[in-house]
């Protein structure tokens, strides 16, 4: 068997957005992200942003002229979702729907029983809210 490799966790997931600013407003007014950095690489005519969602994950999101479509319908090889953990999934969805987001109907995970349930970002990026114990 191969040794595994010396990793400490994940160091940050990320995105590319069709519509940056559309994008941009999503993760920070919606999902309460903060801001640790933004750069406009005129090169590529894209945008990059570095962001921390609640509880310490990072993101990057880019930006780029005309990124094709993700392909999610039939599911494709791939990222398939972003999953973030809260201890209060109930009022996160009231969040979500307050803030103009409609999340899925809550689930149970039918091999953990733990309560669930995915919302879109605005480029249809699949994000799941998995409740986890306080």
């Amino acid at each position: 068997m191969t040794a595994p490799l010396p990793l400490s966790g994940v160091h940050h997931v990320a995105l590319i957005t069709a519509d940056y600013p559309r994008a941009r407003h999503f993760y920070i007014d919606i999902l309460g992200a903060r801001v640790l950095g933004e750069v406009y690489r005129e090169e590529r005519d894209s945008y990059k942003l570095d962001l921390e969602l609640p509880g310490g994950i990072q993101l990057e999101l880019f930006s780029f002229p005309a990124p094709p479509p993700r392909p999610s319908y039939p599911e494709a090889c791939g990222l398939r979702h972003l999953a973030l953990a809260t201890t209060q999934l109930d009022s996160c969805v009231e969040q979500l729907i307050s803030r103009g987001v409609e999340p899925e109907p809550i689930r149970i995970d039918e091999f953990t029983g733990a309560r669930f349930t995915f919302f879109s970002d605005p480029d249809g990026t699949p994000i799941e809210l998995y409740e986890t114990a306080p």
